[in-house]
């Protein structure tokens, strides 16, 4: 069904506190259905501590928490191959372990060579997972699909398009025509009176092209919302019936979005659905 995806990497990041994923087993079905190779990085963080600060009562302590998260990301990345197998999709499976710098360099890298990246949501913008998911979007020049807690298996029955008529919207369209193009429906979603879009292509005029790829498309603008235009789109989605969302992703610095928010980030905080964000 989604004959141009080929690879696809799933990134889980093994904290020990009990966590579990949603995109391991979401991406799992996504391969599955695409006949597409995954590759599984169960990673964990290498813990350190300054030479200037260790003694072997620190060092034993660290070495043995190390030890410990890395037995749990070897543990996740076993059960997830022997899932693989039964599920009959071909399977690469690392469990590395590194300094954050590290695992984020590799994810990068590893990001690059892939069709897609799927990773875990995460409410909190201080989190290690949060700094991968940011890597994914806006460093790797790939699409990355974020998945929410209750998404456990793949489905783009029906699509939403969050859709401004500026470049990292386009990019994202064109990133998701493989789902675009096999759903059962697929609407556009625009906010007036979110920009100046007098320089922009309407929904209206992208659902033509969308057409031509073969999606049942639908084109519906929302007036700008008193509460915020991630609120309202994350509403569309839910009426809607939505299976995946599609957006362009946009990074402002850390202050302004601690003051004043963002729409990308509120999407990546809240969104009910998976959502496949490029830039």
């Amino acid at each position: 069904m989604y004959d141009s995806i080929k690879s696809v990497l799933v990134v889980f990041t093994e904290e020990g506190r009990g966590e579990t994923s949603a995109a391991v087993p979401y991406a799992m079905s996504l391969a599955q259905q695409a006949a597409a190779h995954l590759t599984l990085q169960a990673a964990s963080v290498r813990y350190a501590v300054p030479s200037s600060l260790i003694n072997d009562f620190a060092a034993e302590i660290v070495g043995k928490e190390n030890r410990r998260m890395a037995g749990l990301a070897q543990r996740l990345a076993d059960d997830a191959r022997f899932t693989a197998d039964l599920a009959g999709v071909t399977c690469t499976v690392e469990a590395p372990q590194l300094l954050y710098p590290g695992l984020t360099q590799r994810f990068i890298a590893y990001a690059r060579v892939h069709d897609l990246a799927i990773l875990d949501a995460e409410r909190d913008t201080l989190e290690i997972d949060r700094g991968l998911i940011e890597a994914a979007i806006f460093e790797t020049g790939r699409p990355a699909l974020i998945v929410p807690p209750s998404s456990l298996s793949f489905s783009a029955r029906r699509v939403l398009v969050a859709w401004d008529g500026g470049a990292a919207a386009a990019r994202a369209v064109a990133d998701a025509i493989p789902f675009i193009a096999a759903a059962e429906e697929v609407v556009i979603v625009s906010v007036t009176g979110e920009k100046d879009l007098s320089d922009r292509i309407p929904g209206a005029e992208l659902a033509p092209h969308l057409a031509r790829h073969g999606a049942k498309v639908s084109v519906k603008t929302l007036p700008m919302p008193s509460a915020g235009v991630a609120e309202a789109i994350q509403a569309e989605a839910k009426a809607f019936g939505a299976d995946l969302m599609v957006s362009g992703a946009f990074k402002h610095s850390r202050l302004r979005e601690w003051l004043l928010g963002g729409v990308t980030q509120s999407l990546l905080k809240d969104c009910p659905v998976p959502v496949l964000m490029s830039h």
